[in-house]
């Protein structure tokens, strides 16, 4: 059966391993999830990813190598999704918003590809925001 949102599908793969203090996660592959995994791993969310064959069928697999402290504290302490198949959320550059006053970040989709608040901020590009993180 199909995922009708499949970032929203990631999100809350990767929110509820979290919890649970998984190693890793598997999701499904898509160029959307890639990027915003590729982001979530240059700003030290996430151990690491890789692309994998599914064994029981002939799709590829994401897998996201979970984060944790020393003291197996959780690094991402939530992540939500904001813009939704049902109401896309847009933001001018100028209106980009800080999470948590800079402590998290805004993934946001921009014509120059997916990137953090900060960076789109940086280049003055403003976009669709996909997810925040902290």
């Amino acid at each position: 059966m199909g995922v009708s949102d499949p970032i929203a599908d990631m999100l809350t793969r990767v929110r509820n391993a979290n919890r649970m203090r998984f190693k890793s996660v598997d999701v499904l592959v898509s160029k959307t999830n890639l990027s915003i995994v590729k982001v979530l791993k240059k700003e030290g969310f996430i151990g690491g990813y890789d692309v994998r064959k599914d064994p029981a069928g002939s799709h590829n697999v994401l897998r996201i190598y979970l984060k944790y402290t020393d003291s197996k504290e959780k690094i991402i302490t939530d992540i939500q999704r904001i813009s939704k198949p049902s109401k896309r959320v847009y933001v001018k550059s100028k209106k980009i918003p800080k999470v948590l006053n800079g402590y998290g970040i805004a993934i946001l989709s921009t014509s120059r590809g997916i990137m953090t608040d900060k960076e789109a901020r940086a280049i003055d590009a403003g976009g669709e925001i996909l997810c925040s993180v902290w």
